[in-house]
């Protein structure tokens, strides 16, 4: 683990005189705790210090992904003025919600790394934060003929899984929220030009009438 650089001793007063406020604010019915975190396991996540929630409206912090919870974590590092590199020192946590999350990413990098083993296609991963980018790096760190590596920017930031040997690929257009899919249902069949434009024949269609050659 690396050396120690923020305790509860150190960064309550700042984290109370901003986070009490905020949530009462909000409306919210939660309390959490301050803990110095224990040295880890593994170092998927080796925060200093970990607060963790509780309470009835914790359900809310937790909602979609937990992006509550993450926006708070991630405004209150921003009113600490913490560097970026630092951010991943103090987590937010509730419900052991970081644990399951962290487990849930280990087992989809195992999933995408035997499917790109296989196909020999790169797998790209929908965008994360860079906590969970760190993790499907480090879960693929042991895999000789695979490689991972990060693409694209600001909200669209996402882990790519390639054969070793493979050459990079463009990332995304931008303004294409979500990466495209990684595979086809199959070929597209007569049905599915049904979801297309309209024939032109139908845009012509005036109010007087079925166009020529129907009845």
């Amino acid at each position: 683990m690396t050396e120690r650089k923020y305790s509860v001793l150190t960064i309550r007063p700042r984290l109370d005189g901003f986070l009490k406020p905020t949530l009462r604010a909000g409306g919210f019915e939660v309390d959490y705790v301050l803990e110095d975190a224990a040295p880890a396991e593994d170092d998927f996540e080796t925060p200093d210090v970990v607060v963790k929630f509780n309470g009835p409206d914790v359900d809310l912090l937790l909602s979609n992904r937990a992006e509550l919870l993450l926006a708070l974590e991630h405004v209150t590092m921003e009113m600490l003025r913490m560097p970026s590199e630092d951010h991943s020192r103090i987590s937010f946590d509730a419900n052991d919600y970081r644990l399951l999350r962290i487990e849930e990413l280990r087992m989809s990098a195992a999933a995408a790394a035997e499917k790109v083993k296989h196909s020999g296609v790169p797998f790209r991963f929908n965008p994360m934060n860079s906590r969970e980018r760190r993790v499907i790096h480090l879960s693929l760190r042991n895999e000789t003929t695979l490689r991972s590596e990060s693409g694209g920017m600001g909200p669209t930031r996402h882990v790519v899984v390639y054969p070793a040997g493979m050459a990079s690929l463009p990332d995304p257009l931008p303004g294409f929220g979500a990466p495209p899919p990684r595979r086809s249902d199959g070929p597209p069949g007569r049905g599915d030009r049904r979801d297309g434009p309209p024939r032109r024949d139908r845009d012509r269609r005036g109010g007087g009438g079925p166009p020529r050659g129907r009845r």
